[in-house]
Parts: C-alpha cells; sequence; structure tokens
C-alpha cells in the first residue's frame, strides 16, 4: 500500500463529506445515531467475538492488565455506548444557533453562528468505545471523522465501522463521514497529522508516547492531554465518611483511566484519623502505597493496624509527578490547604483535581486557585467524564486552555463565525 496515497485518497473524501454533514438535518442526524445503536444491539454476539480475538491476542502478547481493561468491550461497555448514542441524539443540535445578537448604532445586528469545524482525525490506542463515541459526536456536530484506531483492537473496530456505515446509510448521510483507516503502519499517523488540507482538528487518545510523538510531528493543530496525573486533597474539616468514599473510589473503581486518583494529599491534623482506615481498604485491593516519610509514620504508628502488611514504598520526588494507571497511589500528608494547591499546581498535569471538605470558605478557594480542567468538592475524580457531565459522551478531555478544555462533546466540536443581519446599511 503507498500509504501516502492511501491517506491522500482517505482526506479528500472526508474533506467532500463534510460538506454535506454541514448541511445534515438535525433529524438525519438523529436517525443515523438511532440506527447505529439499534445495529449494536442487534450485532452483540458478533461484536464480542471479534473483541474476544482482539483480546485473546492482547494476552498472547503480554500486554499488561490495565491496557487489557481498556480494550474489553463488556456487557457493561456495550450498553453504555449504546446509551450514549441515544444520549447525543437526545441532546439540542448546536450548529446554525445565533447567539450574543446586538444593534449596533449603525442599525445592524452582530452575532455568533454555530458552526462544525470540518474534518477531525481521531488517533487512539486500544479502546474500541472511541470508535463510537468519536463517531456520535463527530455526526451530530456535523463533522466528518478519520478514525485510526491501534492495531490490537482492529477486528472490534472494523466490526464497529461496518455498523457505522449502515446506519449512515440508512439516514442518507455520506458513509465517508466515518472512515477508519484500514492498516496499521505507522506512517498513516505521520501522514494524517500534516493532512492540513483536508483535517482541521486531530484529537488524539491514547499513551503519553503517542501524544508526545504527536506533539513532535504534527502540523494540524490537537485537543489534548498529556498526563492524567489527578489527586484528591482531604482537608483536615473533611467528613471522614465521605473521605473514605471518595478516596476508594477515585484510585480503585478503575486503574487504568485518565481521571482515576494518582495521588492522594491527607491534610496533617486529619492524617491519623483517616489514613489508617484508607490503607487497609488499599491493602484489601492489592494497592501499592508509595508515601512521604510523614505518611509512613502515620501508617506504622497506627494503633490496630499491622504496618508490615501493607505494601510501602518510600515515595520520591519521580512519584508526585508519576501516572501510573495502575494499582500503585502516592501519599503525602500536607500542612494545609495553601500546602495542597501548591503541590497540585506544581507537580499536576491540569486534569482533575478534588477537595473533600465541610468548610465552604475553602472549598471555593480550591476551585479558584486549582489551575485543572476539571476541580471538584467531596466528589470523585471519576466523575471527570462526558457521559457523567451529561454531554453524552466525549471525544476526549483537555488539559490544554485552547480551544477547548476537560471532557470535549458536541460544542468542543464546533466554533463559531461571526454573522450580521442588515437592511442595506453602508459603512460612512
Amino acid at each position: 500500500m503507498d500509504i501516502d496515497e492511501y491517506m491522500t485518497g482517505v482526506g479528500m473524501r472526508a474533506r467532500q463529506a463534510s460538506r454535506a454533514m454541514a448541511r445534515a438535518g438535525t433529524a438525519a442526524k438523529n436517525d443515523a445515531l438511532e440506527a447505529i445503536a439499534c445495529a449494536i444491539e442487534r450485532e452483540e454476539a458478533a461484536l464480542k467475538a471479534a473483541n474476544a480475538r482482539d483480546v485473546a491476542s492482547a494476552r498472547e502478547k503480554g500486554l499488561d492488565a490495565a491496557f487489557i481493561d481498556r480494550l474489553t468491550l463488556s456487557d457493561k461497555a456495550l450498553r453504555t455506548m449504546i446509551e450514549g448514542l441515544r444520549q447525543v441524539a437526545a441532546l439540542p443540535d448546536p450548529i446554525g444557533e445565533i447567539g450574543n445578537l446586538k444593534y449596533r448604532p449603525t442599525g445592524i445586528q452582530v452575532g455568533q453562528m454555530r458552526v462544525p469545524l470540518g474534518v477531525i482525525g481521531i488517533i487512539y490506542e486500544s479502546r474500541p468505545n472511541v470508535t463510537i463515541d468519536a463517531a456520535a459526536l463527530c455526526l451530530k456536530s456535523g463533522n466528518a471523522v478519520i478514525l485510526r484506531g491501534g492495531s490490537e483492537a482492529l477486528a472490534s473496530n472494523t466490526a464497529l465501522a461496518a455498523l457505522i456505515k449502515e446506519g449512515l446509510a440508512q439516514a442518507g448521510l455520506p458513509r465517508d463521514a466515518v472512515q477508519v483507516v484500514e492498516t496499521a503502519d505507522r506512517a498513516a499517523v505521520g501522514k494524517l497529522v500534516t493532512m492540513t488540507q483536508y483535517v482541521d482538528v486531530i484529537v488524539p487518545r491514547g499513551g503519553k508516547s503517542l501524544i508526545a510523538r504527536l506533539m513532535e510531528e504534527a502540523r494540524v493543530p490537537m485537543i489534548k492531554h498529556l498526563d492524567g496525573i489527578c489527586h484528591v486533597y482531604v482537608d483536615d474539616r473533611a467528613d471522614i465518611a465521605k473521605a473514605l468514599a471518595v478516596c476508594d473510589n477515585a484510585k480503585t473503581h478503575r486503574y487504568g483511566t485518565c481521571n482515576t486518583m494518582e495521588t492522594l494529599l491527607v491534610a496533617r491534623g486529619i492524617a491519623r484519623a483517616v489514613l489508617p482506615a484508607l490503607a487497609r481498604g488499599y491493602r484489601d485491593k492489592g494497592v501499592e502505597l508509595r508515601v512521604d516519610a510523614a505518611a509512613r509514620a502515620v501508617l506504622e504508628g497506627a494503633e490496630g493496624l499491622d504496618a508490615t502488611m501493607l505494601a510501602l514504598v518510600d515515595a520520591t520526588e519521580e512519584d508526585w509527578r508519576t501516572e501510573y494507571l495502575a494499582p500503585v497511589l502516592a501519599i503525602k500528608i500536607v500542612d494545609g490547604i495553601d500546602d495542597a494547591i501548591e503541590h497540585i499546581n506544581t507537580y499536576g498535569s491540569a486534569h482533575t483535581d478534588a477537595i473533600v471538605t465541610e468548610d465552604h470558605d475553602r472549598a471555593m478557594r480550591f476551585l479558584r486557585e486549582v489551575d485543572s480542567a476539571s476541580v471538584m468538592v467531596n466528589a470523585s475524580t471519576r466523575f471527570a467524564d462526558g457521559f457523567e457531565y451529561g454531554l453524552g459522551a466525549e471525544i476526549g478531555i483537555s488539559n490544554d486552555k485552547l480551544h477547548a478544555r476537560g471532557p470535549v462533546g458536541l460544542e468542543g466540536l464546533t466554533s463559531l463565525k461571526y454573522v450580521v443581519l442588515g437592511h442595506g446599511e453602508v459603512r460612512r
């Protein structure tokens, strides 16, 4: 296969399809989404069989548990995909909305209309659900999309792509509005991120090495996040029951996601009340704890807790900067909220951070001063997700400040253009 020729053809077809998608009506887009949802329900067994082949191959290659978890299409994952498609269909169509209309002294009205970005390239690794989430959001927002999934999910993505094209055709929309790159050759990625004449935005979903490579090579603008180094800070005015629930869920609900807590910060004044109980829970779930000296002292001195039964490792400076994506948690005792905010803004990745506190003023300070895309009070970082935020699905999470920030849903896949409504006015 000539990669340049192949990818140029993909880009040309996507650009052509994007023009048809930009003028597509809401009803047609919603019909396509419902048709895809019905097709997934109908073909659930076939999808799971295709996914099982991918999972078996990944296990043979010795890929780790976090990777396998992201790759697997469980019953819950399939239900979430179907519900996500229907949620996106139920959302208001942003395309064509005109807002901020204002009369000017000259008599003209000036406002802004929401329009599609055009052609979006999605580069992702082991998550087959991204194929559906990306297709749903790009279709509803009037864009065409080029999907380049990882070779480990090829059977799953191929099966899903066939159902997407079936739904598009059934709704009278161009089949090329969603294209899956059919080669695992890495050169296809290099070509995709430089095709500025055909692709308007790249959204990468994957590990740090992938994002770093794309940052070096891309000429097309990107919506991205590099790391998910998320924190929970337990304030000395926290409700202990809430702290135990939030800190357990933020770390152990799923290990391989970008919104999983990687560092736990505990105020010195509450450490002896909350840290031993948390450590017992983490021990029972097989979580290794990388602790600073103060946290070690609290745990080794806790009454009724055998510290030798805990997986304690002395934390290093590098632990505060690490996204583990595994059952490993860094723990640090801090003097208070000032120390916590300073640590987060120094070592965090501006993704998602939470505080557990009953003090309103401290909660508001945390919301204002932590410079992250999502900041939470008394809630698990695992909620940093487009589906949980009511976006229907997300195409990714951005910790950049331009053009979108946080979970990227429909509005993040659109732009604004100025519109002027006049009555024959001329400038003098």
